[in-house]
Formats: C-alpha cells, sequence, structure tokens
C-alpha cells in the first residue's frame, strides 16, 4: 500500500525522472539511502513501470502524429493485433477500447505518404476490418505537476510526455 511520502516521490519523478535519491529525500524528508529504498520497493511492486525518456517524435523526423481508430475482422484476436503491431516503430500506443472500435492507436510518421503506408499495412498485416484516422494538430498536457507545464515547449506550445 502506498503511502503519502510514495505519492511525493511518485510525483517527484513523474515531474523529472533523473530526479537524485538525495533530491527525492529532501523533498520528502528522508536520506537519500531511505528514499532510494521507497523508490526501488514501487519499482519492484510494480507501482512504478518504468522510468524512460519521453522523446519528442518530431525531433526523430517524425513530424505527422495521428489518432486511428481500429476495427478488427472477425478473424482477428487482441492478442494476434497487437502481436502484430508490436514492432511496428511508428506506432506509439494501442489502447484497447470500448464502443464502435476495437483500438485506439497513437501514430508518428514522417509524411503524409508514410500514414497511408502504415494503414495499409494496419489493414493488410494485422488484421483491421476497417481504420478511421485523425490528425493531431495540438496537444495539450493536463494533470500533469506544473513544473512539467512550465517547462512547455514543441509544437503548439506543449511539451510532449
Amino acid at each position: 500500500m502506498i503511502d503519502k511520502i510514495d505519492r511525493e516521490i511518485i510525483r517527484i519523478l513523474q515531474a523529472d525522472g533523473r530526479a537524485s535519491y538525495t533530491d527525492i529525500g529532501a523533498a520528502v524528508h528522508l536520506s537519500a539511502n531511505a528514499a532510494a529504498d521507497r523508490v526501488r520497493r514501487l519499482l519492484h511492486d510494480g507501482t512504478i513501470v518504468g522510468i524512460h525518456a519521453a522523446v519528442d517524435p518530431a525531433a526523430l523526423g517524425l513530424t505527422i502524429e495521428a489518432q486511428i481508430d481500429v476495427k478488427l475482422r472477425a478473424t482477428t484476436s487482441a492478442d494476434d493485433f497487437e502481436r502484430a503491431i508490436r514492432d511496428v516503430p511508428q506506432v506509439l500506443t494501442a489502447t484497447l477500447v470500448t464502443g464502435s472500435f476495437d483500438y485506439a492507436l497513437r501514430v508518428a510518421c514522417s509524411d503524409r505518404a508514410g500514414l497511408a503506408e502504415l494503414t495499409e499495412t494496419i489493414r493488410n498485416k494485422a488484421g483491421a476490418q476497417e481504420t478511421y484516422s485523425r490528425l493531431i494538430l495540438r496537444e495539450v498536457k493536463v494533470g500533469m505537476p506544473a513544473s512539467r507545464r512550465s517547462g512547455a515547449k514543441g509544437k503548439g506550445g506543449g511539451r510532449r510526455a
């Protein structure tokens, strides 16, 4: 069970995954060793599932981002679809959803031709019956610590997480 200190440690790491144990400890009134022990416990029990670099796709030349809703063919299982898209680098996230479509994908491509090619791959190789795509024009992050918002930069003034 996580307590108030654990929640604050999580908030700090969400704002800065590179925060030192010394800085975390000072912020929550613990020693660096005690803060490190708590972080290790949160990682071990699965509360924190990873600490990683968030990269702006545009910095990698992937300037077109889109959401693609996917309806699977009756013969395609969710597991089969996930296996088929797992190694497609343009697919950033895949979310199993309720409603008219089965999955909501977040993708990043270098250009419109790349998005068209990706859509065809999803249809022909991953078992999609139908797709519905929308270009992402701007993204505003909400519900994150103010310290991350204050350093906002990039497209539309929002910082990518």
